[in-house]
């Protein structure tokens, strides 16, 4: 069993940054990854990285505006995102899978946080 817990989401201004946390309890080992889900869209992968950090997926809708890390000591995943723009705007949800690879898709993961909210005003 994992539990994931995110945290870090605000309401920030178009072009600013803001670095979202998600610490785990339980299983370790896992690929670790964050989707977001805007009102009446559907879950889209953000980033993902495996337990070593050494494989890493980026959604192309956020390619080079964030970077995904992780700090195995601590159990807690990082994603900065810079030059944040409003279609930013979502609930941001951290999750964990036993992969060893990194899955794309929600259906790769069998845990999920509650989720922490961005809003990104224009």
């Amino acid at each position: 069993q994992v539990h994931l817990v995110e945290s870090g989401g605000g309401l920030v201004q178009a072009g600013d940054s803001l670095r979202l946390s998600c610490a785990a309890s339980g299983r370790t080992g896992n690929t670790m990854a964050w989707f977001r889900q805007a009102p009446g869209k559907d879950r889209e992968f953000v980033a993902g990285l495996n337990w070593s950090g050494a494989s890493t997926n980026y959604g192309d809708s956020v390619k080079g505006r964030c970077t995904i890390s992780r700090d195995n000591a601590k159990n807690t995943v990082y994603l900065q995102m810079s030059s944040l723009k409003p279609e930013d705007t979502a609930l941001y949800y951290c999750a964990a899978s036993v992969s060893p690879f990194v899955p794309r898709n929600s259906a790769g993961y069998g845990y999920w946080g509650q989720g922490t909210q961005v809003t990104v005003s224009s």
